[in-house]
This record gives C-alpha cells, sequence and structure tokens, in this order.
C-alpha cells in the first residue's frame, strides 16, 4: 500500500492518514475525475530534485477539466507551486506525483448540480511501472480483446478517470494471460495505445507512431519527437495495423509511468530479435539523460527544487 507523509488538499498540506472522501463522493460513484501523472527526477545539486515538463502536466490537467465542465478552483501556477511544496513535503527528490480534480459530495444522480470541484495532489517514490528488467530487456504484450474508446463515445484528449475503464479490463486481462501489457485497437482495428502509454514502432529506421485521433497525447510521447526530430531520425504520425507491429524491427511503450518501455513481444511473435533494438536504445539513453538534466538542449523540461530543510 502506497504511504504519503504530506498530501496536498483544497488548498493545503495536510497529513495523509488525514487525506480522506466522504463515501458520497460524486466522482467515486459516476467516474468523472481528471487527473495527471507526473515524474521528478533526482537532479545532480545536491538535495535537488526536478520535476519533468511540470507545466505541460498541469496544462493538460487544466485542459482535461475544460473539456469536461469541470472549473477548478486555483490557478495553474497555484498547482505547480502546490506539486513542489508536495515534493519538498514528503522529502521526495525523485517520485511520482498524482494530482487529481474531482467532484465532491453533494448532489447525487448524473448530474452533479453545484457539488464543489475538489482538487489533490500525492506524491511518493515509484520506480519503474513495468519494471527495471522491462526498461532493459523489453517486455510481452497482448492485443486485447477490448477496444479504445471511439472519439466521440468519450473525448480521448482528456485524461479523464472513468475512461481507464476498458484500460482496467485490458490489464487484468494481459496480466491473466501470462504477458507485461495489454495494447488496445481503435473501433476501426487500428493499433491505438497501451492500458496506459502510447506506442512506437520501427521499421527501417523509420519510427511510426498512432497519430492523436484515439489516444491521449502523452507528453513523453511528445518528449520522444522531439527528441528523434534533435537526432535527425524520420517519424511518421499515421496508422498501422497489428502485423505492421510484428514485422517491426523495434518497438517501445512511452509514458509518464512507463517511461520508454521496449517491446521484446506481441502476442507471441518476437518483435525484431527479441531485444532493444539501435533506435530505442538512442532514444532511451538520451531520454534518462534529459530528465536528469544532463543534456542542455532539454534543460527548459525541468522544473528544479530543492529539500528546502536539507539545501545547504
Amino acid at each position: 500500500m502506497i504511504e504519503c507523509k504530506k498530501i496536498w488538499m483544497d488548498g493545503k498540506l495536510i497529513d495523509g492518514k488525514d487525506a480522506n472522501v466522504h463515501i458520497l463522493t460524486h466522482s467515486l460513484h459516476y467516474g468523472l475525475a481528471v487527473f495527471e501523472g507526473i515524474r521528478s527526477y533526482t537532479s545532480a545539486e545536491e538535495n535537488g530534485g526536478a520535476v519533468f515538463r511540470l507545466r505541460e502536466h498541469t496544462a493538460r490537467l487544466f485542459a482535461s477539466a475544460h473539456i469536461t465542465l469541470m472549473k477548478i478552483p486555483f490557478s495553474e501556477d497555484e498547482i505547480n507551486n502546490a506539486i513542489i511544496q508536495t515534493l519538498q513535503a514528503n522529502e521526495l527528490r525523485q517520485g511520482y506525483v498524482r494530482p487529481i480534480a474531482y467532484i465532491g459530495a453533494g448532489a447525487m444522480g448524473i448530474h452533479p448540480g453545484k457539488n464543489p470541484i475538489r482538487l489533490a495532489i500525492a506524491a511518493w517514490d515509484w520506480g519503474a511501472y513495468l519494471g527495471e528488467d522491462g526498461l532493459a530487456k523489453g517486455i510481452r504484450i497482448k492485443v486485447s480483446s477490448f477496444l479504445r474508446h471511439h472519439v466521440n463515445s468519450s473525448m480521448s484528449k482528456a485524461k479523464v478517470t472513468g475512461y481507464y475503464v476498458n484500460s482496467i479490463l485490458s490489464k487484468i486481462e494481459a496480466v491473466s494471460a501470462g504477458y507485461d501489457e495489454a495494447l488496445m485497437l481503435d473501433t476501426e482495428g487500428y493499433v491505438s495505445e497501451g492500458s496506459g502509454e502510447n506506442i512506437f514502432i520501427v521499421q527501417d529506421n523509420i519510427i511510426k507512431t498512432t497519430p492523436p485521433t484515439s489516444i491521449l497525447k502523452g507528453i513523453t510521447r511528445d518528449s520522444v519527437l522531439q527528441i528523434a526530430a534533435h537526432h535527425g531520425l524520420t517519424v511518421k504520425e499515421e496508422r498501422f495495423t497489428r502485423d505492421e507491429l510484428y514485422t517491426a524491427d523495434e518497438a517501445f511503450f512511452t509514458g509518464t509511468a512507463a517511461e520508454i518501455t521496449p517491446i521484446r513481444e506481441a502476442d507471441n511473435r518476437t518483435i525484431g530479435n527479441g531485444q532493444p533494438g539501435p533506435v530505442t536504445q538512442k532514444i532511451q539513453d538520451v531520454f534518462f539523460k534529459a530528465v536528469k538534466g544532463e543534456i542542455a538542449e532539454y534543460k527548459d523540461w525541468l522544473t528544479p527544487y530543492f529539500l528546502l530543510e536539507k539545501r545547504k
């Protein structure tokens, strides 16, 4: 069980054990809440950390709220500062941050009425989401029997809690069958994304990724697009089929939690030679150097902070 020393709720830090919600919280019953996943990484400076693409994550949180007609009662700057405060309060130089805006208790029924919009931020130490071995050697994935939402059945550009039900079912299905992760197709049968990741394939040194129609536009995905451009790699945002995945030279997932995770096998078909390929390794190497502040051209991705009580 994840435990947090301090959690930021509705404008102030409180003890993690006291960060509770009412059982009639509207979002708990009907699934409308918006959230983000953000990572911070240890910086080179003593007692320092850096949040990866903080402003972009907070902007997407507010965009998700806007799409779903939720009015967050704080500014983006206030949330950015609160995220830093939460990391500092939990003495985390590196960690995972979860801001969530949700509809509080009040009226019941589908329409939320004038129920308050509440916001909480938690942070904890979280290692490689798909395992350190997965980062190094690649993972096995299974095409799910569950589809990614149609673009008009749910608005795919919003990161909404309720949208993740089919992700949960996909993940359970894949893990129960002995795989590490699921891959969902869109409603027309093209490759969409993982249960919580975007996907890239590489064929003849050309990188291909699903266009932003049936996917959540990942911030790590965008970072990979920038890295590829900086290093002269060709990237195409276009649809591809699962048999293109099967015959690709390389494949990898991207996401805040997954970071850059190679895919070595899909539906019992070996991808390439069954090991992370040179393009995947190059992007992974640049990414992990960038998030640690080791490459100057990506420094603007990082928002540095210090553990205040220990700063010298």
